[in-house]
């Protein structure tokens, strides 16, 4: 790979369906961001969805809609192409490899697996769950991802890839770069109640939400459970409300955190601001978003020609590993 051409990025999500705020803070924003400083791939990780449920008959529609919000807050699918794991089977040969390089106590070690196990109260792990940070390393390494930028919690994952990296470049040839971890400086974003954002546990507000029905779910958003009465004086370091602020409002952040204190801001005056600053910041994604909802034909055309793109570079990426292992 050319010294003077720009480094490469490879970033995903499973197709969970219509995005929220969590995914647009912690990962699209700085998708967006990243497309004119590096060469960028997503993936739709479909196959990941099979560690936690086994019902596949949503797919397709959430696919969809996740990639019209993309595309929305402004993915560029000619600079970045746009595909779904699925569709390039390489990812898959890549895996079975890479499954031959890493220790099952290496993988229960993880962190992150710990915290999944425990959220979705899995009794019983299965292998494909388990291995999922080695399925995560063959859709970086099949296009030679150089950085990756992900949430604190898929932090310990990246660690995985760049120590399977490592072992196959020590034992064959040195066909893969060491992935960088790259973490976004708002990585993550609390629903409104304070837990994981998730729209399972209805604590979301989506991307393709109006005003309105922003509105009426920030009014529903945990505040200072001492600021009970209008006049009373708040503290914004524990409000929920004021960690939205902070990111949608962050010019007027000294302002309101001085009329919490005060008692001057009440609670729902607060709740109204920030959703009106929400509000305004998803406002030009709501024109794209609605064209693309009525083009769908168009958002396949743009999945077929990113999935085209994309098993190029895997196609080239598994001649060059099977070549380093002998057996091509």
């Amino acid at each position: 790979m050319s010294e003077n051409r720009k480094k490469r990025i490879l970033s995903g999500m499973r197709p969970t369906g219509k995005m929220h705020l969590g995914n647009y803070v912690g990962a699209l924003e700085n998708w967006v961001k990243l497309q004119n400083e590096y060469e960028n791939l997503h993936l739709i990780a479909d196959y990941h969805v099979l560690t936690t449920k086994l019902d596949t008959k949503e797919i397709l529609t959430n696919t969809m809609e996740m990639l019209i919000d993309w595309l929305a807050v402004g993915i560029d699918p000619v600079k970045s192409p746009v595909f779904r794991q699925s569709k390039i089977k390489e990812h898959s040969e890549l895996h079975l490899i890479f499954s031959m390089l890493v220790t099952t106590a290496r993988l229960e070690r993880n962190p992150t697996l710990k915290e999944q196990v425990k959220d979705l109260n899995i009794d019983s792990l299965i292998y494909g769950h388990l291995g999922y940070p080695v399925l995560q390393a063959a859709d970086i390494l099949i296009y030679k991802g150089e950085i990756v930028p992900v949430g604190e919690d898929q932090a310990p994952h990246v660690e995985i890839t760049r120590e399977i990296a490592r072992k196959f470049n020590t034992t064959y040839d040195e066909v893969f770069p060491i992935p960088k971890t790259k973490l976004t400086n708002f990585a993550r974003l609390p629903g409104l109640d304070r837990n994981k954002m998730s729209k399972s546990l209805g604590n979301t507000i989506l991307i393709s939400d109006n005003s309105e029905d922003i509105r009426k779910k920030m009014m529903k958003a945990i505040t200072d459970p001492e600021k009970i009465r209008r006049n009373d004086p708040g503290r914004p370091e524990v409000c929920l409300v004021n960690t939205y602020h902070k990111k949608f409002n962050e010019n007027k952040i000294e302002e309101i955190n001085s009329g919490c204190k005060s008692g001057e801001l009440g609670c729902v005056d607060c709740k109204k601001m920030c959703a009106t600053a929400i509000s305004e910041q998803l406002a030009p994604f709501t024109e794209k978003r609605q064209y693309y909802s009525d083009n769908r034909d168009e958002v396949m055309d743009i999945l077929l020609d990113g999935e085209k793109r994309a098993a190029k570079i895997a196609k080239s990426t598994m001649e060059q590993v099977r070549k380093a292992m002998s057996l091509g």
